[in-house]
């Protein structure tokens, strides 16, 4: 078979195979694999109206039109993949257990705190650590995720429960996710006086999607107007069912502020383990897990929050979290006393990572610190050119010229007190719809105080600086008021998502409407050497006005639009307006082809306000 021709470039021709790429690959990378030469994919893409060079990073679904045109059917790997490879590379294997049955042994459950804003679920985690955490939180609201062991005693045997805290408000929607997916049993804290909202639902969606067992906690039993009943009835829309109502789903009616019911709560969290999870895991090998949060200490460096799934974590380990590697030099617990080693389901904070890693980054110990740096390493740079091939906006030809003018678009750097907190605002930020006149766009984010690099950057990029519960550096703020940098600082996402998004509308161009001001039929013509035709009308409806904007219609067909009420008369008199019912004389501007029988419609055009 002849070998395809695209505008003139000869390729090889494929038979439907199936080529793997990993995000943000380059057509150079395409290449290498069906043994071509780079630059007749970037011909072929030229004919194809994409201008891309051999090797950028190319968007997903540019990859897919070329393989499409060469016959070549491309898959464009998941982070999932691309981390199993990864780690496959160097021999790792991750999320399973090594050793057989007999190495496993019971781990404590890990329980995540679900649901809506302001129905008590750190209130009731509170309660149960006998611990303050809401006092701290900006505007009462958890905006970051901690995690938590807690002891209690079942059937005469004390038992440890870990409970993972996740944010309330909506702003934190991929956190709650990942959350779910790091968690064994789901707790859902629905208000007894309040009933199912939103974010129930969107908190029960996840734990269904997570696959893992749900407890209710019917919270605020202490309160006027309080329906247990109620929550139990609603519930059962969502697939919970209470195992008072033959289903298979166990509600304890609580109050965190009474401290009513809390051991009730915990046995039905450690029952429901029992009976529909085995949580086992292996202590005896290399610790793996996920980092559950990451902040920026100033005295101790980077600090992370991880969660141990499977191995044991000991001081001195050589460790890896997404892009982020290091040594373990110090564990802490949640109540900041020293860790010397952290079993399965253990939650610990880990000092010695040489960066911030993300929040939910899968968490291992390698061998020897070598490794740690080249897997960390490759997943930096995978990312970033995930990263460049979807913020790479693409060009066809026959946008070129539009692309080629400026766009409006409203630049963002963001720093924030955690890498949770930072990655939650900047995904609701960009989900901010506005149309396509103005883009927001997030040229950098990081963990810690606001530097003097971040207000360099924003310099040359004509940008907003953008603190979540950090300050700028002494030296920072300086150039920040010399060069006229504006930094914005916030504490609550409330306040950070509305101004943004004020300030994106205020970029908009207005919009115009037009608004109908009257019309006038003509009833007499007449012919003036001076000033042309003049209609001698009578208004039907609404008002005639000198200098407004007029349109002249016959037969319901617009024969001149855009013309202007150059001069309007009532008899001998100039007058400025002429209202309905009465006649009046007028010109339009210099047309003169007006008829008997015509309507003349005036109109203005004013700014529509935005929703």
């Amino acid at each position: 078979m002849q070998a395809p021709s695209v505008g003139g470039v000869r390729l090889p021709k494929g038979k439907g195979e199936v080529i793997r790429l990993p995000r943000g690959a380059s057509l150079t990378d395409f290449a290498d694999k069906i043994n071509a030469n780079p630059a007749s994919l970037v011909q072929v893409l030229f004919h194809l109206g994409e201008m891309v060079t051999a090797t950028q990073s190319v968007a997903d679904e540019v990859l897919e039109l070329l393989g499409t045109e060469m016959n070549y059917q491309v898959q464009v790997v998941s982070p999932e993949e691309e981390d199993r490879e990864l780690l496959d590379s160097f021999d790792i294997s991750y999320g399973e257990d090594a050793g057989d049955e007999d190495d496993l042994e019971i781990r404590p459950p890990v329980v995540t705190v679900m649901g809506h804003v302001d129905h008590g679920k750190t209130k009731l985690l509170d309660t149960i650590r006998k611990t303050n955490v809401a006092a701290t939180e900006a505007g009462g609201i958890t905006q970051h995720i901690g995690a938590y062991q807690v002891a209690t005693e079942l059937d005469g045997d004390e038992r440890l429960i870990t409970f993972i805290d996740t944010p309330g408000h909506e702003a934190f929607t991929a956190m709650r996710a990942r959350g779910a997916k790091s968690t064994d049993i789901a707790v859902i804290v629905v208000a007894a006086d309040d009933g199912v909202m939103p974010q129930t639902v969107e908190a029960i969606n996840h734990a269904q999607a997570a696959d893992v067992p749900i407890v209710v906690a019917v919270n605020k039993i202490d309160k006027e107007g309080a329906n247990p009943a109620r929550i139990r009835q609603q519930l059962t829309e969502y697939g919970l069912v209470a195992e008072e109502y033959g289903g298979e789903t166990m509600f304890v009616d609580v109050s965190a502020r009474e401290n009513i019911n809390i051991d009730q709560l915990l046995e039905a969290i450690l029952l429901t383990a029992d009976a529909a999870l085995d949580l086992r895991a292996n202590p005896n090998m290399e610790a793996q897990g996920v980092a559950i949060e990451a902040h920026l200490d100033r005295g101790r460096g980077p600090v992370a929050t991880v969660l141990v799934q499977r191995g044991t974590l000991r001081v001195g380990d050589s460790v890896v979290a997404g892009d982020a590697s290091g040594r373990v030099r110090r564990m802490l617990d949640e109540h900041g006393g020293d860790v010397a080693e952290a079993l399965p389901s253990r939650p610990v904070q880990v000092i010695g990572f040489t960066s911030v890693p993300g929040a939910g980054d899968t968490f291992l110990v390698v061998d020897e610190d070598r490794v740690a740096r080249q897997i960390a390493d490759r997943r930096r740079a995978r990312e970033r050119n995930a990263e460049l091939a979807q913020r790479r906006k693409r060009v066809s030809l026959e946008d070129l010229d539009a692309a080629l003018k400026e766009t409006d678009s409203l630049n963002l750097i963001i720093k924030g007190d955690n890498s949770g907190t930072v990655e939650a605002l900047e995904d609701t930020l960009l989900k901010i719809d506005v149309g396509d006149d103005v883009e927001l766009r997030v040229i950098h984010r990081g963990v810690g105080g606001i530097t003097e690099g971040d207000i360099n950057l924003a310099i040359a990029d004509n940008t907003i600086v953008l603190g979540f519960n950090v300050r700028a550096e002494g030296k920072a703020t300086e150039l920040a008021n010399r060069e006229g940098v504006e930094i914005r600082y916030y504490s609550v996402i409330y306040q950070a998502i509305e101004e943004i998004e004020q300030a994106l509308k205020g970029m908009l161009k207005p919009e115009y409407e037009e608004v109908e001001l009257g019309r006038a039929e003509v009833r007499e013509v007449f012919r003036s050497s001076k000033v042309g035709t003049i209609a001698g009308c009578m208004v039907l409806s609404g008002e005639i006005r000198r200098n407004a904007r007029a349109r002249l219609i016959r037969d319901n067909v617009v024969v001149v639009d855009n013309q202007q009420i150059s001069s309007l008369r009532r008899f001998k008199d100039d007058v400025v307006e002429v209202r309905e019912g009465y006649e009046c004389g007028l010109t339009l501007g210099s047309f003169n082809d007006i008829k008997i029988g015509d309507v003349i419609e005036t109109f203005e055009m004013r700014e529509k306000p935005r929703a």
